[in-house]
């Protein structure tokens, strides 16, 4: 079994974020992981190659920064990767990503794609689904358990409420969710393994993409921090009284009722 997963580097989810006085934000200093999500991706893939045998390629958009995040993925087991990297890129959105990773998978042998659910910086969890749009493959999101059988993928999805099963065809895309697996930490073995296997660096030009075809449809002008939250109050008073008293500050002050 051929399987690809798709991975981002991002800011420690314990980092401090600091503006960079510019409307940007400051990454001096700040420690790079693997998308705490895509690593249960891995983890899942790692678990599929066990099981069936094959291969897992890691796939990521990112500088020369993103290379601690491909290394670690491959000591984890992963077997190559594949990194894109373009000064066209610098600050691409969601769809200009997904373009460039569903080039890059479409030259690969695959019969499943993996990713996280959601990256930790930015939230939207868009770029596994739109990659699976441009492949023109099925898509599920939010994976709690995989199970496959020749052709098909059995899956349990987190849904409001609860859970949904859904059966699903291969090649597929699936994205994954906190509780699907523990991801394992890299051995000694596979960190000093990892410097020996490939990574094949690529650029628009080797997708048959240019700047133009991946220009940006969205763009982030000023970053700032929310507003700091501001202390709770008190109330005193015996049990009545101060239910009176909170629910008039509930109505006139907090707006809340």
């Amino acid at each position: 079994m051929n399987i690809v997963v798709s991975i981002k580097q991002t800011f420690d989810t314990e980092a401090k974020i600091v503006l960079d006085g510019k409307g940007g934000i400051d990454g001096t200093g700040v420690n790079l992981v693997i998308n705490p999500y895509d690593e249960f991706a891995i983890e899942e893939a790692l678990k599929l190659k066990e099981k069936f045998g094959g291969e897992v390629t890691v796939v990521s958009v990112g500088g020369e920064k993103a290379e601690t995040a491909v290394r670690t993925a491959l000591a984890m087991g992963c077997d190559k990767a594949v990194r894109i990297d373009d000064p066209a890129l610098l600050g691409a959105d969601e769809w200009a990503v997904a373009e460039a990773l569903a080039k890059a998978v479409s030259d690969l042998p695959y019969d499943i794609v993996l990713a996280g659910r959601i990256a930790v910086d930015d939230g939207s969890g868009q770029v596994a689904v739109r990659v699976a749009d441009a492949l023109g493959i099925p898509s599920v999101s939010s994976i709690l358990k995989l199970e496959i059988e020749g052709d098909t993928a059995s899956v349990t999805r987190e849904i409001d409420g609860g859970t949904e099963r859904i059966e699903v065809k291969l090649p597929a895309l699936l994205t994954a969710q906190k509780g699907l697996n523990e991801p394992r930490l890299p051995s000694m073995k596979g960190i000093m393994g990892a410097k020996k296997k490939e990574i094949k660096v690529l650029g628009l030009a080797d997708l048959g993409l240019s700047a133009e075809e991946t220009a940006p449809k969205m763009n982030a002008p000023i970053f700032s921090l929310p507003s700091p939250r501001k202390g709770g109050k008190v109330v005193p008073g015996e049990a009545a009284e101060a239910a009176h008293e909170l629910a008039r500050l509930l109505r006139e002050e907090a707006k809340a009722v």
